[in-house]
């Protein structure tokens, strides 16, 4: 098999270090305390693995979930840069996308109330309220 000696004797020596195996016990605590409460952040899953006789540092909690995907289930924080949206909770009825495979938009309707596009304007009085218009595009473009 040409295998070297000396690490073959080490290995046989401690076959998985002792970080290892302490690093394993402090991820089935993190993920014992995730499958009981999926709402929590690594940080109140720390707490919790602490409870259970796992003491570690918040960033090694936080590591250990990262590596392993154990996130909140109320969701993550806002993208860093140079990550794209994900796609758009409704339904996009102006997109168009062209031959390079970039979305852009076209306010084109082809019959009476079938595209409304809305602007909001703040009113600086007492209240601070905010007034949204309608724009009937449809109406302009079907010429009614």
């Amino acid at each position: 098999m040409k295998l070297s000696r000396q690490p073959y004797y080490r290995w046989l020596a401690a076959p998985v270090p002792a970080t290892e195996v302490r690093e394993a016990y402090r991820a089935n605590a993190l993920f014992d305390a995730h499958r009981d409460d999926p709402e929590f952040g690594y940080r109140y899953l720390a707490d919790e693995a602490e409870a259970s006789g796992q003491p570690m540092a918040p960033r090694t909690a936080w590591r250990l979930c990262s590596d392993n995907a154990w996130f909140s289930a109320f969701g993550k924080g806002r993208a860093k840069n140079g990550k794209r949206p994900g796609p758009a909770v409704h339904d996009d009825l102006c997109v168009v996308i062209d031959g390079d495979g970039k979305s852009r938009h076209e306010f084109r309707a082809t019959a009476p109330n079938e595209l409304w596009l809305t602007d909001i304007e703040r009113h600086e009085a007492l209240l601070n309220l905010a007034v949204v218009k309608g724009h009937r595009l449809a109406s302009v473009a079907a010429g009614v």
